[in-house]
């Protein structure tokens, strides 16, 4: 049988860009997707609105999580936050969030899902990644700082509770401004996660948000 296309087809569709409208529950939304050469992955920018103006652009570099992104895993608070950073994005109207292909902490998922266990006999999510040989968090955002660049982002207001991701775009000369908070989902099942990422990976999560 035949197939749909043939390779003159698939040539012209080359120089098709990666490029599109994206409805979501949060606005209309442009999806646009770069290449990393260096991973071989895929990584996704949507914005909303413009963002020429002098005002810094709401921004969030959102590192993919399938379990807690797409699975609604209760182990982590990564689907909450991601939910929450479009939600804000859409209520000022004008944004950026960065979605980068770096599952677990950029350690991939088989590895993240191994930690898991090891999590489960007891260690915490810094020690499990250790033990198992990996960095406690083994994420790059040059990528990041290509793609801010690439849809026009000078100046950023970075959504996030990571201090260390704003060190790193600083140093890719992304120019962070201020930080804004990013407190969302947390439940019994991810106290300790949450925790560990304050008192030993020095996020900033005030203690009045672990309070039942």
């Amino acid at each position: 049988m035949k197939g749909p296309s043939n390779n003159a087809d698939l040539t012209e569709l080359s120089d098709v860009p990666a490029d599109a409208r994206l409805p979501t529950q949060y606005g209309d939304f442009r999806i646009r997707v770069f290449h990393e050469e260096s991973s071989g992955m895929d990584h996704v920018a949507l914005t909303l609105g413009d963002m020429s103006g002098p005002d810094p652009v709401l921004v969030r570099v959102h590192s993919e999580c399938l379990t807690g992104d797409a699975l609604g895993s209760l182990r982590c608070d990564c689907g909450p936050q991601l939910q929450t950073a479009l939600q804000r994005i859409h209520e000022i109207g004008w944004g950026c969030l960065l979605y980068l292909r770096q599952e677990g902490r950029g350690i991939g998922l088989h590895a993240k899902i191994q930690a898991y266990n090891l999590q489960d006999k007891g260690a915490d999510t810094l020690d499990a990644n250790l033990l198992l040989g990996h960095p406690a968090d083994a994420r790059d955002y040059g990528i990041a700082a290509k793609m801010l660049n690439a849809v026009g982002v000078n100046r950023v207001c970075l959504l996030t509770n990571n201090l260390d991701k704003v060190i790193q775009l600083q140093e890719f000369n992304v120019d962070v401004v201020e930080r804004m908070p990013l407190v969302a989902g947390i439940t019994e099942d991810n106290r300790d996660y949450l925790s560990t990422k304050v008192e030993r990976m020095g996020h900033s999560i005030t203690e009045d948000f672990f309070e039942t």
